[in-house]
């Protein structure tokens, strides 16, 4: 099931219509920056109905009323979705932005300064309120050695990726 999963996601999502609910989430080490690179496709017409029903008001992520208030509602949600701890200590996440690719939208985040990992346990429930069948794929990059993988979704929330 997980191939499938990632078949699908790297055929770029070129559907017009997605059956089925799932993120894609990649996390890189920057060892000139000492910082973790994060980023997250979701499909924007479901990331709608999620801040829509995290913050209790119909949200147009497309065409907003207010760009600013836009950001500031997708920035509280994506970090209340996603948690990292390394070596047991919790990560401080900053939200950097987005852009529109298509059907989905590429949302950036960006660690506070971290050693290099070796393990990260990852928590991310994006938009599993709002649909039973989400799945978050998480894939960490321990260096240039190919991702490490995990899927997330309703009743396991949570992970660990480690290097080796």
């Amino acid at each position: 099931m997980q191939q499938f999963y990632l078949y699908m996601i790297s055929l770029g999502w070129l559907v017009f219509t997605h059956p089925f609910h799932i993120s894609l989430t990649e996390i890189k080490w920057n060892d000139q920056t000492e910082h973790l690179e994060i980023s997250q496709k979701i499909f924007w017409d479901d990331l709608e109905i999620g801040l829509s029903g995290y913050h209790g008001k119909s949200i147009d992520f497309l065409n907003p009323a207010n760009k600013e208030l836009l950001n500031m509602q997708v920035k509280t949600y994506l970090l209340a979705q996603n948690q990292l701890w390394i070596a047991d200590k919790e990560v401080k996440v900053n939200f950097i932005g987005y852009e529109i690719e298509d059907d989905a939208a590429w949302f950036y985040l960006e660690s506070e300064k971290v050693v290099e990992p070796t393990s990260i346990k990852i928590r991310n429930s994006l938009l599993i309120k709002d649909f039973s069948d989400q799945n978050n794929v998480v894939q960490v990059y321990f260096g240039s050695n190919s991702p490490k993988s995990i899927i997330l979704g309703k009743g396991k929330e949570s992970g660990v990726l480690k290097k080796n």
